[in-house]
């Protein structure tokens, strides 16, 4: 697979709630950062179970996917049909694995009124 066809199986095993398929993805030296929280996820092992337990039944979709070499970028839409976030994540591959993600979920926020002369709703 392809570093693009990497990222795109991690989401899909993901979205269909398969971590048996999605562990292989992942290098052995594997370690993923959250800055928002300040959490680092070091191993495969740990990405995966905090992944399995975290509450709720998510369903992913790739909005918009980026590669440059042995680095990629996705936003992804990411819902449990109640609440609908986005996932912007950064993923470094090294040997045809991910080696590192540094994730962001950004917050949700209600525009600005003093600047709504100037723009329009998404």
């Amino acid at each position: 697979m392809n570093n693009v066809e990497v990222i795109s199986a991690l989401w899909a095993a993901f979205d269909r709630f398969d971590f048996a398929a999605a562990g292989p993805l992942l290098h052995d030296s594997f370690v993923c950062d959250w800055p928002q929280s300040g959490e680092r996820i070091r191993g495969r092992d740990n990405f995966i179970a905090l992944n399995q337990n975290y509450p709720g039944q998510w369903r992913i979709k790739i909005v918009r996917l980026l590669a440059f070499g042995d680095e990629v970028v996705t936003e992804c839409e990411v819902s449990d049909e109640t609440v609908t976030n986005r996932a912007i994540s950064f993923f470094r591959l090294k040997d045809g694995l991910i080696i590192h993600i540094r994730e962001f979920w950004p917050d949700r926020m209600e525009p600005k009124a003093d600047r709504a002369q100037w723009v329009e709703q998404l």
